[in-house]
C-alpha cells in the first residue's frame, strides 16, 4: 500500500474516532459510538499492516491472534461491573507498550544527528516515564478494584516530600540520560528513570483509598492517552499522536 493511501486510511480512522468519542457521551447513541470506533481501529490496523513499515507479517499475525484472543475472551467473561478492573488492566498495557517501544527506539539509534538526535532522545525519555507511571499504577488501580490488594490507602510519612524528591531526582536522571547519549551511552540512567517511575506509580494510587478507584481509573486514562502520543512521537505515527491526544 502506497503511503499516500495509508495517510488517507489514517486520516479516515481519525475521524471515526472523533465520531466514536461523540457517540459515547450520550447513552442513546453509545453504541453506535462503539461501532465507529471498532470500524476505526479496524481501518488503522489494516493501513498499517498493509504499509511499508510492517517487514515481518508472521510475528505480525502471531501478535494479532494473541492479543485477538485475549480481548475476546476478556469481553465475554467479565462482567459489567468488573469494567473499571478491565479498564484499568488495560491501561497498564498501553503504558508497558510505550516503555518497551522506547526502550527499542533507544536500542535502534538510526541515522539520527544533532538536534534531530536529540529531540528524539526527548521524545523516548518522556515516553518511557509516562509509560512507566501508567503502568505501575494501573496495576495497583487493578489490584484495589478487584480487591487483590487492600483498599485502605497507604500514607507514608512525608509523602508530598517524597513525591517531590522522586520528580527531581527524574529530571536529574533525564539530564544525565541525554548527556550521555550524545556519546552513545545513557542506559543506566534510562534504567534508573524507568524503576523510579514504576516506584512514583506505585506510591501514587497505593495512598488513594479504593472506592475512589473509580476516577483514579479515569486519571490513568489520560496517561495512557498521553502514553500513546508519545509512543506516536517515537514511531513518527500521526495516528498514534492523534488517537493519544
Amino acid at each position: 500500500m502506497s503511503q499516500s493511501l495509508v495517510t488517507m486510511s489514517y486520516i479516515v480512522a481519525t475521524i471515526l474516532f472523533i465520531l466514536s468519542l461523540s457517540g459515547l457521551s450520550i447513552q442513546e447513541t453509545a453504541r453506535r459510538g462503539n461501532y465507529y470506533g471498532m470500524l476505526g481501529m479496524a481501518i488503522a490496523i489494516g493501513a498499517t499492516a498493509l504499509s511499508a513499515s510492517v517487514t515481518s507479517y508472521v510475528m505480525l499475525i502471531i501478535a494479532l491472534t494473541i492479543g485477538g484472543v485475549i480481548g475476546a475472551k476478556a469481553a465475554t467473561k467479565v462482567e459489567m461491573t468488573q469494567m473499571p478492573e478491565l479498564v484499568a488492566i488495560m491501561h497498564s498495557l498501553v503504558g508497558l507498550a510505550a516503555v518497551l517501544v522506547g526502550y527499542t527506539n533507544f536500542m535502534d539509534t538510526g541515522s539520527l544527528s544533532g538536534v534531530e538526535k536529540s529531540i528524539h532522545e526527548v521524545e523516548i525519555y518522556i515516553g518511557i516515564l509516562i509509560g512507566a507511571v501508567t503502568f505501575s499504577g494501573s496495576v495497583i488501580a487493578f489490584g484495589k478494584l478487584s480487591e487483590r490488594i487492600s483498599g485502605k490507602p497507604l500514607l507514608l510519612p512525608h509523602r508530598h516530600l517524597l513525591n517531590l524528591g522522586l520528580l527531581t531526582l527524574t529530571i536529574l536522571l533525564g539530564s544525565w540520560f541525554l548527556s550521555s547519549a550524545e556519546t552513545d551511552g545513557g542506559t543506566f540512567p534510562l534504567l534508573l528513570m524507568t524503576i523510579v517511575a514504576l516506584a512514583f506509580g506505585i506510591h501514587m494510587v497505593m495512598a488513594i483509598g479504593g472506592a475512589d478507584m473509580p476516577v483514579v481509573v479515569s486519571m490513568l486514562n489520560s496517561y495512557s492517552g498521553w502514553a500513546a502520543a508519545a509512543t506516536g512521537f517515537m514511531l513518527s505515527n500521526d495516528l498514534l499522536i492523534v488517537t493519544g491526544r
